[in-house]
């Protein structure tokens, strides 16, 4: 069986989605703190060519959460 780069990243995606959304769920609660403390990682490319300008802004959002249910997407992928 062949694999598809596409469909991993759309597995790594969704884990990572997944794992976000827990982590807002489990917020309130103090003991998991450790799991839901989110780090931002941002790159902001720019330029001014005098004829165009751009301002472009990526920003991801990680937590302890959401890279171990990343992990699991990948375990999810190669079960498949």
């Amino acid at each position: 069986m062949k694999r598809n780069v596409g469909m991993l990243i759309l597995f790594l995606l969704l884990g990572w989605l997944v794992g976000a959304w827990i982590a807002t769920a489990l917020e309130p609660v103090q003991s998991l703190s450790f799991l839901t403390a989110s780090k931002v990682i941002k790159w902001s490319p720019q330029a001014d060519l005098n004829i165009i300008s751009y301002d472009f802004t990526i920003q991801m959002k990680l937590c302890l959460l959401s890279l171990l249910s990343m992990i699991i997407s990948v375990w999810l992928y190669r079960k498949l």
